[in-house]
């Protein structure tokens, strides 16, 4: 039963290579050790306009040796996790239309099928997904409503629900996505989900 599982908070954005990484994993880790995920869809970019600058200061120069082995890494864990990862021409993107409507699907009971179906359209196919006539397009393939999904991304529920888990993430120690917690613990990174089940399966928190 539900009330007998961990619980592991994901706080997460779409327009994060890693963090498509991660939420494959997430959902395969769950199953195994019966964990009941809380999804937090936040918007990344809030977070490092307060938090972690250093991200923009990375993209304008970046320094060559570090991203060949970053782009690397990358295609490692692609292969690893059995997804197809392509730099979109956009990027960054602006994610926010996308995550408000997480929120949305979150409230269909829709939020993994609709999140995955993002993951793979803008790391998959390219697809610029802040354009509201694409998305709306992907909205029709993950089970949700085209005119109560715009009507829903529009309203200030959605405004704030998004800007509250944000500000949680920040104000809990978090400075990028994905990030995780577990019985408090912090977790950052695809690469901490390893960490996370090690810590889980030898009760190490």
């Amino acid at each position: 039963m539900t009330s007998n599982k961990s619980q592991v908070e994901f706080f997460f954005d779409c327009s994060s290579p890693w963090t498509y990484l991660a939420f494959i994993e997430i959902l395969k880790l769950s199953s195994r050790q019966n964990l009941n995920i809380i999804w937090k869809p936040i918007l990344v970019g809030g977070v490092f306009n307060l938090v972690n600058q250093d991200v923009y200061e990375f993209r304008k120069k970046p320094n060559p040796k570090k991203l060949t082995y970053s782009n690397n890494d990358l295609r490692l864990w692609s292969k690893l996790r059995g997804i197809n990862i392509n730099f979109p021409k956009v990027f960054p993107v602006n994610s926010v239309k996308a995550m408000r409507g997480c929120l949305f699907a979150q409230k269909e009971n829709e939020l993994v099928k609709y999140a995955l179906n993002i993951f793979q359209a803008y790391w998959g196919k390219g697809v610029d997904i802040s354009q509201e006539d694409l998305l709306l397009e992907i909205v029709k393939t993950s089970n949700l409503n085209p005119e109560e999904f715009k009507k829903f991304i529009d309203s200030q529920e959605a405004k704030n629900l998004l800007k509250e888990n944000t500000e949680d993430l920040i104000q809990r120690g978090g400075f990028g996505s994905p990030t995780f917690f577990y019985k408090e613990k912090m977790f950052f990174g695809n690469d901490r989900l390893h960490l996370l089940e090690e810590a889980i399966t030898k009760n190490l928190i």
